[in-house]
């Protein structure tokens, strides 16, 4: 045998091995996760979004990386926080801002609402988060965000995507409200004023949306801000778990998810009010939230069930 056709007879048996070892793994593969795969790849093709030659939007989103990475979340979504969803019909087709109470130490709320809208509204959609300065400089996490389809929460940013007839997600209660203390569970804290002046000059509804759940996943018991700013960090929260588990404790618990979303809120007036007009306007939509919550703890037999 010569050399070029031994190269070739290698070339082939590792091939062969690959294929094995992918169809071996395929057959061990969960059940549910196949079906999920599935799910996600066919819901992401219903998803109108105009690429590059490369496979990226204007704004760096893949739907090939949603679609690698989406699984994990997905998976959360259906059987670790067996999420339910209420009133997303409300949603309306194209230009949106999803307005979001913002809990629970880490940012599954944030990936459980993204799941919603891309596993359970018609049509499909991938929300664009908007994240805090230093999410990017993260490493692995910053890239990932992005090809997910998450943004620096400027008003450049968000303005560019709503005429982009995109779906926005903001938290505006921040950290303020991720990294709250238990005591203060369901109790909205300071909104930022600046999602009403974007839906102002963008003429954008504007949805409420309630998660319950996300407020007990992780319980606060302090938050040495103090120490967060020497790490770089906007928090640094002290839970049951962390810092004494190590990573294994910032996992969250498995509380049952319920994400409410209401109906759609449309305001006129000028982006330049003073303050105090435009937190008018903010008010009502924190009460539209507060609502939610209400209905959503009235109705929930536990926080796990």
């Amino acid at each position: 045998m010569m050399r070029g056709e031994r190269g070739g007879s290698r070339r082939k048996e590792s091939t062969g091995l690959i294929a094995t070892l992918r169809d071996l793994a395929g057959a061990f593969k969960p059940l549910a996760l196949g079906r999920l795969e599935h799910e996600i790849e066919d819901r992401i093709r219903k998803v109108p979004t105009v690429l590059n030659d490369y496979g990226f939007d204007r704004y760096g989103m893949s739907p090939e990386w949603v679609r690698r990475l989406a699984a994990s979340s997905a998976l959360l979504y259906r059987h670790y926080f067996r999420v339910e969803t209420f009133g997303i019909d409300n949603v309306p087709e194209g230009r949106a801002l999803l307005v979001s109470n913002h809990a629970g130490q880490l940012p599954f709320d944030g990936a459980m609402l993204s799941m919603a809208m891309l596993l359970e509204a018609n049509p499909p959609r991938i929300p664009r988060a908007m994240a805090e300065y230093w999410l990017p400089t993260l490493p692995w996490i910053g890239v990932a965000a992005s090809r997910m389809g998450t943004l620096v929460g400027t008003p450049e940013n968000c303005v560019s995507m709503l005429e982009a007839e995109e779906c926005v997600m903001v938290f505006p209660e921040g950290v303020r409200g991720m990294n709250k203390t238990f005591d203060q569970r369901y109790k909205l804290q300071r909104f930022g004023t600046g999602f009403m002046r974007l839906a102002l000059e963008t003429d954008t509804p504007i949805v409420p949306v309630a998660v319950v759940g996300s407020e007990e996943q992780q319980p606060g018991l302090v938050d040495l801000k103090p120490l967060g700013r020497l790490l770089g960090m906007p928090a640094f929260p002290i839970t049951p778990t962390f810092p004494l588990l190590g990573p294994l404790g910032l996992l969250p618990m498995p509380v049952k998810y319920r994400i409410y979303f209401g109906e759609p809120m449309r305001f006129v007036g000028d982006p330049n009010d003073d303050d105090a007009t435009i937190q008018e306007r903010v008010d009502e939509v924190r009460g539209s939230i507060e609502g939610l919550f209400e209905r959503g703890l009235r109705e929930r037999a536990g926080v796990f069930f």
